[in-house]
């Protein structure tokens, strides 16, 4: 995770806490002419709605005292969905044998992209089977990671 969606992670973490929700992670997008400040939060009986507004007004609350971001940025606020993305090792560990789509930052055995099943996270490493073969894919290499939903 790059080092300001970490600040933001341990920014918003006790607030999303208190709030009864899980903060399960932070994409901070600055391409193009907006910035998107994107916070994904869970909870055990799931979220609804009132979860997201609540978690939203109390975020924008503490970003204008903290503000952490300069400039304009829309902050959105939901739930993990169903093709969840995955940032830590835990939640890598939570869906040991669904099927994730991985994206690494450098090209592993010439390429970039993997989707298999999650079959063991190994020290700080996520093993990832595809067609059979199994790659361990370092933590820190991976840019993007999402859970493929199985109908």
């Amino acid at each position: 995770m790059a080092s300001k969606e970490q600040q933001l992670v341990d920014l918003f973490t006790p607030t999303v806490t208190a709030l009864e929700c899980e903060l399960w992670g932070v994409e901070y997008m600055t391409g193009g002419p907006k910035k998107i400040l994107r916070v994904y939060i869970d909870a055990e009986k799931g979220v609804m709605l009132e979860d997201c507004e609540k978690v939203s007004r109390q975020l924008s609350a503490l970003m204008d005292v903290e503000d952490p971001i300069a400039g304009e940025y829309t902050l959105e606020v939901s739930s993990p969905g169903m093709d969840r993305p995955l940032y830590t090792l835990e939640q890598f560990k939570q869906f040991v044998g669904s099927v994730a789509a991985v994206k690494l930052r450098i090209a592993f055995e010439g390429r970039r992209k993997f989707k298999g099943v999650i079959s063991a996270v190994e020290e700080n490493d996520v093993v990832l089977v595809v067609d059979n073969e199994e790659y361990l894919l370092p933590i820190e290499s991976i840019d993007k990671a999402n859970i493929v939903p199985q109908f």
